[in-house]
């Protein structure tokens, strides 16, 4: 399998970005390394001339660029997200630098969609993004002045992606993991089911969801398991409602 089968499973998302030269740059960073899927969530301006000018030669990459809303429907078929961070965050997700993350990346796109997930330029990734996120990537910088132009960010991820690629052995024995949308649907009934059942009287919901976002993470589920556990959140919300009824019931009589 060559290096272009591998990349052809990776997308790269830029989130809200501002300026459209960015956008074009980070497009000529792309195609310079071989990767083709350009996503774009909610850009401030696109297309755009200055898009056009900076591609350099990948008009072909802001071509096929898909626009998207959201970032769940920029994540849509994807299994595995890394997002990119320059700063450590309180509940954090395993941070690799690129050279430690990208044969991982590799590994997971042999079969499967992957996304490199990168934020605006002035705020980086909203904790929305992160906790999309299954692995977060630093870039080793000057400590004194660490802020990486986007389109540079591209390009040193997409540079240790390619050389990834280069000497990638594929393992037979990979798993299926569950694509975003499944396991966001998940986090959905899980949040759900826990403020039915009251267990959120006594807990902060956001920071809480991140938490068990961050665990599962980690756990990396498969489509079977996700169906285990909303089926074991469907008996849970049934008894609840159950129990609720019979003490209505005894309180009534």
């Amino acid at each position: 399998m060559n290096k272009q089968n591998h990349l052809s499973n990776i997308r790269v998302v830029l989130s809200h970005t501002t300026h459209p030269g960015n956008i074009g740059a980070a497009a000529r960073a792309m195609k310079t390394m071989g990767l083709r899927h350009l996503y774009l969530i909610n850009p401030r301006h696109f297309p755009d001339p200055q898009t056009n000018a900076m591609a350099a030669g990948a008009d072909d990459i802001l071509a096929n660029a898909v626009v998207c809303a959201s970032i769940d429907e920029a994540l849509q078929g994807v299994v595995y997200t890394v997002g990119m961070t320059a700063r450590l965050r309180d509940i954090s997700i395993e941070v690799k630098t690129p050279r430690e993350a990208m044969p991982l990346v590799v590994q997971e796109a042999q079969e499967q969609q992957v996304a490199l997930l990168f934020g605006t330029e002035m705020s980086g990734l909203t904790n929305e993004e992160t906790g999309r996120s299954q692995l977060l990537v630093n870039i080793p910088a000057n400590p004194e002045f660490s802020s990486l132009n986007l389109a540079a960010s591209v390009q040193v991820v997409a540079y240790e992606l390619s050389v990834a690629a280069q000497s990638f052995a594929p393992n037979v024995a990979q798993m299926q993991p569950a694509k975003h949308e499944q396991v966001e649907g998940y986090f959905a009934h899980l949040e759900k089911t826990l403020f039915e059942i009251g267990f959120f009287t006594t807990q902060n919901p956001s920071r809480m969801m991140q938490r068990l976002r961050r665990l599962y993470a980690r756990a990396r589920l498969e489509a079977d398991e996700v169906n285990i556990l909303r089926g074991i959140l469907s008996v849970t919300t049934e008894y609840n409602a159950r129990l609720k009824n019979r003490y209505k019931q005894e309180e009534e009589q």
